[in-house]
């Protein structure tokens, strides 16, 4: 393990003083060169995971579909999203936006005395251990996940932003990062927060993140795959996730509503099934679980059949007009 983590802190270090610190002095941000080092990591574990979702994932979905894809320039959209995300252009935005104002309040927080709890150090000897403490976090940060989920699906503006998501009728290993910029926002602030709070250091935030990306990338393959009856209650599988995409089954929790009595989003009663991250574990106690073996068709309800106005919802093509009509749903206009 230890040659690993010294071959990564090599090669993180050649990035940022080749490519990264050369660039901010250009730019004028010489003061922060230590998110900047923190930023080559960032850049560094998204070339790795795009390594792995074309060399190993990718394979995989040719291995065994479950469908054949035929829109791909939808596909390609999806490609844009996961490019953003994993290479850190997305995290630049927050590195320029909102990691002050947070680093400002956590800073206020620590004047006034407010110190974080740290997780690992429950049970000197044990929990402190690097690879106990991964795991550990790893189960925490999968809590809050679940939850965050929930909400996204529970809360009707939120929905309205999380449903470009769950848009993609064509689910590839590409799928994961389709989301609304603002949705994005909303759970990197939660978890940046619970990450202050309960003391995890930078570079076990970064593993976490990446194993919780892969693992996503693989969830979201077009791949007809399952654990079988003891490995789907031990880590989510492509059909577990598969589910909670599926048409009505995933993203309701109710059977069709009269046209009048419909939410504004033109759906049943919001809620589904299989809103884990990782671990299916968090399903099972809350009884949102779904284990049936089986592959539906996946998108919204208000894609396939019309709303009230007789319409099918357009959810957008390209980047661009998926976040504007994003927009334009979270205020009612879409």
């Amino acid at each position: 393990m230890d040659w690993l983590v010294n071959g990564f802190d090599s090669v993180q270090q050649w990035l940022f003083e080749s490519e990264v610190q050369p660039l901010m002095f250009s730019l004028g941000f010489a003061s922060q060169l230590e998110s900047g080092y923190k930023a080559a990591g960032w850049v560094l574990v998204g070339v790795l995971q795009l390594v792995v979702i074309a060399a190993v994932i990718g394979p995989l979905q040719r291995w065994r579909p479950v469908e054949t894809v035929t829109d791909h320039a939808t596909v390609r959209t999806d490609i844009l999203y996961t490019l953003i995300h994993r290479l850190g252009l997305f995290r630049l935005g927050l590195f320029l936006t909102l990691e002050p104002v947070m680093e400002s309040l956590f800073g206020t927080m620590r004047v006034a005395g407010i110190t974080t709890f740290q997780l690992d150090g429950i049970w000197p000897g044990v929990t402190d251990l690097p690879w106990v403490s991964l795991l550990l976090y790893l189960v925490v940060f999968d809590f809050v996940d679940y939850w965050i989920h929930r909400g996204q699906h529970h809360f009707e503006w939120w929905w309205r932003l999380h449903s470009l998501h769950h848009a993609q009728r064509q689910l590839t290993m590409w799928s994961d990062n389709r989301t609304h910029l603002l949705d994005d926002l909303l759970r990197d602030i939660i978890l940046v927060v619970v990450a202050q709070f309960i003391g995890v250091a930078p570079g076990q935030f970064i593993a976490i993140v990446a194993i919780t990306q892969l693992s996503e990338s693989f969830q979201h393959a077009n791949l007809r795959v399952w654990f079988g009856r003891v490995g789907e209650r031990l880590w989510i599988s492509p059909r577990f996730h598969r589910l909670h995409h599926a048409i009505g089954i995933g993203h309701e929790s109710a059977a069709p509503e009269p046209a009048d009595d419909a939410a504004p989003g033109r759906r049943s009663v919001l809620g589904g099934h299989n809103f884990g991250v990782l671990l299916p574990w968090w399903d099972m106690l809350m009884g949102t679980a779904n284990f049936e073996l089986r592959y539906d068709a996946t998108g919204v309800r208000d894609q396939v059949e019309p709303g009230p106005d007789g319409h099918l919802r357009d959810y957008g093509r390209g980047f661009w007009s998926q976040q504007w009509r994003g927009l334009l749903r979270l205020v009612g206009k879409a």
